[in-house]
C-alpha cells in the first residue's frame, strides 16, 4: 500500500549541488535560510511518499565540514510557550533537543539567537538555562521601522545594533523549530557585519514548499496552503519571475510581499542591486525534480488535506484553533473534490460506533485491511482497536488472550488505588504495557509485540476526540490520527 512517488536520492544530489553552486557564486560565504524542519519532516515525507523525513539533515551531516549552524528563536515563542504539534513539545525544548541531536552526529552548532526580545521574563529564564547548559547565545532586539525604514535598518543603529557572530564555515545554516522566528533578518543583519569587515556573504533560502516548477493549484502546492492555514499563506505565480523571465513559477505571499524590500536591504548591503530579480531565484528548491509519480503524490496530498482538516475542526471545537483556519482549509476540500469519508478509516469507525452505540477507532493497516474496536468497560476504543490490529497482524486467534489477568489486576490498583486515576479504563498505555509484561510468561504476547513497529504510517480515525495519553501513544507508534469533533463524555474537564 505504501507506494512511492518521489525519489530522495536524486532531491539530494540535486540540492547538494544547488548549495555549492551558490556557495562558489557568494565567493565561498553563504548564508542558507532553512525552512521546514531538519529532523523529522513528516509532511514532507506524508505528502511525498519516499521523501526522508530526516534527508536534510542527513544532507548537512555530508556538508558537515563546510557548514555550521545558527539556531533562531522568537522571544514571543518562548513567552507563549509555544508547541510543536507533531512532537507535543514546546519550541525551546525542542531546540535543545535538535542541539543534542545535531551535535551528536558531529554537525557544529554555532549559536542560538533570540529574536525580537522586549525584556520577557520568559526569555531571561530560557537564557539563563543556555549559560547553565553551556550553548552560546545572542539576543536581537525588535529594530525601530523594520521592515521598511531601510536606512536606518541598513545602519549602525540598524542591523549593527545586533551582536555579530563569528562563524568559520563557508556555509551556515540559520534554521529555527517553527516559523515566524526571524532567520531572514539574522541573515542579513551578518551580511551587513561581514560587508563592514570587507567578507563578501550571500543569502539564499532552502524551503520545500512551495514547489516552484509545480503548477499553482498542483495538490502537492494546495496542501501546503492547508498546512499553513493559520498563517492565511496563499500561492501565487511569482510576478517578478514572470516580468525578469517570462517563466510561469510559483512561490507564496509572504516572500512575493517581502521581496522588494529584501532586494532593496541585499542592495544597500552589498551595492548590487540585482542581486536577486525574483523570489524564486533566491530559492534553492530542487522537490519537483525528484517527483517520480505524480499520481502517488497527488493521492497522498489529498489524504493530508483530510487528515488537516479534521484535526481543525476538532481543534476549532476545542478553542484551540480559528474558525477561519478551519475554512480554509475546507475550501482546499472543495477545490479537490474531497469529504472526510474519502478517507478510508471515518466510514468503518462511524459504522461501528452506530452499531455498538459505544465511541468506535477503525485503523488502515499498510496492506489495506481495516481493523476496528470500541469502548468497553475496561478498554478504550483505541486500545481495543489496536489490541484487535496486533492480533491481525501477527495472525494469532481473536479468541486467545495477550494479557493476562495477572499482569491486570495490579495495574488497575496502580492506577486507581495508588495514581488515584477518576477512570479504571485502560489507555493504550497501559494495554500496551499489559502486552509486554505478559510477553515474559506468555509465548504468544512475546510473539505479537514483535508487531508494534508495523504499525508506523498506518491510517486511524475515532467517532470522539481522543484523551491526550492515547493521541500521545499513537503519535510515538507513527500512527496518523484522525477524530471527529466529539468529546468523549458529558464532563467539562479531560485530559486532552
Amino acid at each position: 500500500m505504501n507506494k512511492i512517488g518521489f525519489d530522495k536520492d536524486k532531491y539530494l544530489k540535486k540540492q547538494r549541488e544547488c548549495i555549492e553552486e551558490r556557495i562558489e557564486k557568494f565567493n565561498g560565504k553563504l548564508y542558507l535560510e532553512f525552512g521546514g524542519k531538519l529532523f523529522d519532516d513528516f509532511h514532507a515525507a506524508r505528502v511525498l511518499p519516499g521523501f526522508d523525513a530526516s534527508g536534510k539533515i542527513g544532507l548537512l551531516y555530508e556538508m558537515r565540514n563546510e557548514a555550521e549552524i545558527i539556531f533562531c528563536i522568537s522571544a514571543s515563542d518562548i513567552e507563549k510557550t509555544k508547541i510543536r504539534s507533531d512532537l507535543g513539545i514546546s519550541y525551546e525544548m525542542d531546540l535543545l533537543r535538535l542541539i543534542d541531536d545535531i551535535t551528536e552526529m558531529g554537525i557544529s552548532v554555532n549559536c542560538v539567537v533570540i529574536t525580537q526580545y522586549t525584556g520577557q521574563e520568559a526569555v531571561d529564564r530560557f537564557v539563563n538555562k543556555m549559560n547553565i547548559l553551556g550553548v552560546k547565545n545572542y539576543i536581537h532586539k525588535p529594530i525601530s521601522g523594520y521592515p521598511n525604514d531601510i536606512n536606518h535598518i541598513v545602519s549602525e543603529d540598524g542591523f549593527g545594533s545586533n551582536p555579530y557572530i563569528e562563524t568559520t564555515k563557508p556555509l551556515v545554516v540559520v534554521t529555527a523549530p517553527g516559523p515566524g522566528s526571524g532567520k531572514l533578518a539574522t541573515c542579513l543583519s551578518q551580511m551587513y557585519h561581514d560587508s563592514k569587515r570587507g567578507i563578501k556573504s550571500g543569502y539564499a533560502k532552502f524551503e520545500t514548499f512551495p514547489v516552484w516548477n509545480l503548477p499553482l493549484k498542483h495538490p502537492v502546492n494546495l496542501v501546503y496552503e492547508a498546512a499553513t492555514a493559520d498563517l492565511m499563506d496563499v500561492n501565487m505565480i511569482d510576478p517578478y519571475h514572470l516580468e525578469a523571465y517570462g517563466v510561469s513559477t510559483v512561490n507564496y505571499n509572504r516572500d512575493i510581499e517581502a521581496f522588494p524590500i529584501v532586494r532593496t536591504i541585499i542592495g544597500k548591503i552589498t551595492g548590487d542591486e540585482n542581486f536577486y530579480r525574483s523570489p524564486t531565484d533566491m530559492g534553492v528548491n530542487m522537490a519537483g525534480y525528484a517527483i517520480s509519480d505524480d499520481e502517488v503524490c497527488i493521492e497522498a496530498c489529498k489524504q493530508e488535506v483530510i487528515r488537516r482538516y479534521l484535526k481543525g475542526v476538532c481543534a476549532n471545537k476545542q478553542g484551540k484553533e480559528s474558525t477561519e483556519t478551519v475554512e480554509k482549509i475546507r475550501a482546499i476540500m472543495v477545490q479537490l473534490d474531497l469529504k472526510p469519508e474519502d478517507r478510508r478509516c471515518v466510514v468503518p469507525a462511524r459504522e461501528k460506533a452506530k452499531a455498538k452505540n459505544a465511541p468506535a477507532v477503525a485503523i488502515e493497516l499498510n496492506d489495506g485491511r481495516i481493523i476496528t474496536g470500541r469502548a468497553t468497560g475496561i478498554m478504550s476504543a483505541t486500545s481495543s482497536c489496536i489490541l484487535n490490529a496486533l492480533k491481525v497482524m501477527a495472525g494469532i486467534d481473536d479468541k486467545l488472550q495477550l494479557i493476562s489477568a495477572l499482569a491486570l489486576e495490579p495495574m488497575l490498583k496502580l492506577k486507581v488505588d495508588v495514581l488515584g486515576s477518576r477512570s479504571d479504563v485502560l489507555k493504550l498505555d497501559d494495554v500496551l504495557s499489559a502486552v509486554c509484561i505478559s510477553a515474559s510468561f506468555n509465548p504468544t504476547a512475546e510473539f505479537a509485540i514483535k508487531f508494534l513497529k508495523d504499525f508506523r504510517n498506518c491510517d486511524l480515525h475515532s467517532t470522539q476526540m481522543l484523551h491526550y495519553g492515547d493521541e500521545s501513544t499513537l503519535r510515538k507508534l507513527g500512527v496518523q490520527t484522525t477524530c471527529d469533533p466529539v468529546f468523549p463524555g458529558k464532563n467539562l474537564f479531560f485530559d486532552m
